[in-house]
């Protein structure tokens, strides 16, 4: 039985998933899976419960009347030892037919699984201390942070001691199990925003602040960040945070979202939706009231934006080691490359591995007298730490092939596109390439250079696949998210079309120039006569 909430008082104002959720909270749902669905199999599963799995981390994969599900792991921050990727390995081998997907939050994902094999699952990882619980749902998701945490020469503190804090305030929490919406935190020392604050519902970013005469190292915070089909850019508060106040901060903040967030319609229950009708200066008015005055903003020490890309080798702030930064081409990997992974972190390092929002992944803690030899690995032939130019900056959801939003496959059109361009297209300057198969952006694509959205469209034939085009994503400074250019390019048509935009930002860029300075100089306007023209090329 869910527990009794204020906004039950009023069941007429709620949608229907709230009203399900009065009545059992999601995590009940781990216990009746392992309990009663798993034994029971597939077919003892009412149609009612499917939604509420999403608390143990699970999703139905398409098509659903096969009976399989995809499933999140959790990695807070992205730190993972050898001895969980091993176990992440051979759960993806014996269970997801050995297919394992790192997302844009740090989590590692599988398909292919059947009711009755979550309760091993669940047990096994729980033993290596990961969990898919909450990786889904109305609940705070996975926390993002920097990867480098620990080790990052261009950080203010290590945050993972702060990332651990979190994750055992909010995971399996009765008190925040039960939100409006999903529910996404980042926390990152580092002054290159890895963790893509802007587009989180809380983040917390470095900051320093004197206060009684003493330079105090801290956070800034930002509030109400989101994408899907309504994106909005996180917003400041006027707050300063000690490091050992962050957990306060967080559940303050969660404590407003859940107790006076929308309930009535789910498109508009996002924590964004409230901090654009209320503004900043009013949502910390309610929060002071809650965890009670704190010091008015610093100094921010963000200086830029890496878009969270790593690749290659680079000096740790620990003299004489290196982080080698590996690029898994379209975030798709095995549990026979986890295998290898977990294997060369302890030949070459300290048996420590970091997923990234890119959907890539790092292997950390290499004596640099090691770098050369772990460069030779057979393994880093496809996982390179210097992958081709389009190759190493593709981001892709997880599209049609099992993803039941899904409008357009993804992967493997992303796949064929950078192949492609990578063939025809010298460039010295990286483009980040996004891709979403529908407008929910697990693919993050308005704040890439070039985002492509899914969509299908009439032709001749029928109807087929096809996607639009944005340009100009960034998260520098406040952040913008792109442009949409008007027109659609049916699949097939989208290598050569973006081969002419890249050549016009190719030939016309300023020296030193990177794809976002180029598109704030020249405007969109450029681009869309350069799509349109393309558009006739192909269609002729």
């Amino acid at each position: 039985m869910a527990r009794q909430w204020k906004w039950g008082e009023n069941p007429d104002k709620l949608n229907k998933v709230e009203l399900q959720k009065l009545e059992q909270d999601g995590l009940d749902i781990i216990d009746e899976i392992v309990n009663v669905y798993a034994v029971n199999g597939f077919e003892s599963i009412p149609e009612e419960k499917f939604s509420l799995f999403k608390w143990a981390g699970v999703y139905q994969q398409k098509p659903k009347k096969d009976g399989y599900f995809m499933m999140r792991i959790r990695i807070p921050g992205g730190v993972l030892t050898s001895e969980q990727a091993r176990v992440l390995a051979q759960l993806g081998q014996e269970y997801g037919r050995g297919l394992i997907d790192v997302t844009t939050r740090q989590a590692v994902q599988y398909h292919w699984l059947r009711i009755e094999h979550f309760p091993d699952i669940f047990r096994r990882l729980g033993e290596v201390g990961l969990h898919s619980y909450e990786a889904c749902g109305d609940c705070p998701r996975t926390i993002v942070g920097n990867p480098l945490a620990g080790i990052d020469a261009n950080e203010l503190i290590d945050t993972r001691p702060i990332v651990k804090a979190l994750e055992k305030e909010f995971l399996l929490n009765r008190d925040f199990s039960n939100l409006p919406r999903k529910y996404k935190m980042s926390i990152s020392s580092s002054i290159y925003n890895p963790a893509n604050a802007q587009i989180n519902d809380l983040s917390f970013t470095p900051a320093v602040k004197e206060i009684d005469g003493e330079e105090v190292v801290g956070f800034h915070v930002w509030v109400g960040g989101g994408l899907s089909n309504r994106p909005h850019l996180a917003k400041q508060l006027d707050i300063f945070v000690r490091p050992e106040q962050v957990v306060d901060v967080a559940v303050g903040i969660t404590t407003v979202f859940r107790d006076y967030g929308y309930r009535e319609k789910r498109h508009r229950a996002r924590l964004k939706f409230l901090v654009a009708d209320w503004g900043p200066e009013k949502f910390l008015e309610v929060l002071t009231g809650i965890i009670g005055p704190y010091p008015k903003r610093g100094e921010d020490k963000i200086a830029d934006w890496n878009a969270g890309y790593f690749t290659g080798v680079h000096p740790q702030k620990q003299e004489g080691y290196s982080y080698v930064g590996l690029n898994i081409p379209i975030g798709r990997t095995s549990a026979e490359e986890f295998f290898q992974l977990a294997d060369l972190a302890d030949q070459y390092g300290s048996g420590s591995l970091r997923t990234v929002n890119t959907q890539n992944i790092i292997i950390s803690d290499v004596p640099n007298e090691k770098v050369e030899k772990l460069l030779q690995e057979p393994l880093l032939k496809r996982l390179s730490p210097r992958p081709k130019a389009f190759e190493g900056h593709a981001v892709s959801c997880t599209g049609v092939e099992f993803c039941n939003l899904a409008l357009t496959e993804t992967k493997g059109l992303m796949k064929r596109v950078v192949e492609y361009l990578d063939e025809h297209v010298e460039l010295d300057t990286p483009i980040r390439l996004h891709i979403n198969g529908c407008p929910n952006s697990c693919g993050q694509q308005q704040i890439a250079d070039i985002g492509l959205m899914g969509g299908k469209m009439k032709t001749a034939n029928g109807m087929q696949e096809a996607y639009t085009i944005s340009v100009g994503g960034h998260l520098y400074g406040e952040g913008e998210f792109n442009t949409q250019l008007k027109g659609r390019v049916l699949a097939n048509d989208v290598a050569p079309v973006l081969k002419e935009l890249v050549v016009f930002f190719k030939e016309n860029k300023q020296e030193g120039e990177n794809f976002t300075r180029f598109v704030q100089r020249v405007g969109t306007a450029p681009f869309q006569e350069k799509l349109d023209q393309a558009l006739k090329q192909v269609v002729s």
